[in-house]
């Protein structure tokens, strides 16, 4: 069911980004699970102001490479939880949820509305 609009989608990312860049101190990650976080939040900052949808500022990445990006990230970030992260209760956990919720965010937008300004 595609739910979420590419603008609410916009929202969602950048809330997202403000989420991860806040989770090393919210949560107490230290070493390369607070490296990671932060990493994958400017890394998510800028696939939105990259991509061409009411979020982005350059707008060079089309809508649905995105949603493919977005994509593959959640399925990674689950395996990562079980693997990178198994050794860490904290890790696995943040990592398993936060990856099964970018899967449900991509399951709800509609990727293919080209442009909403």
């Amino acid at each position: 069911m595609k739910i979420l609009s590419p603008k609410i989608h916009g929202i969602i990312d950048f809330l997202v980004v403000l989420f991860l860049l806040a989770s090393p101190t919210l949560f107490g990650f230290t070493g390369l699970l607070a490296y990671f976080t932060y990493s994958l939040g400017i890394v998510h900052l800028l696939l939105t102001l990259l991509t061409d949808f009411s979020g982005g500022v350059i707008k060079i990445i089309p809508l649905p490479i995105h949603g493919l990006i977005e994509l593959l990230v959640g399925v990674v970030l689950v395996v990562l939880a079980f693997t990178l992260f198994k050794d860490s209760d904290n890790g696995k956990l943040f990592y398993a949820v936060f990856g099964a919720a970018v899967l449900l965010v991509w399951l709800m937008t509609d990727y293919k509305t080209v442009k909403t300004i």
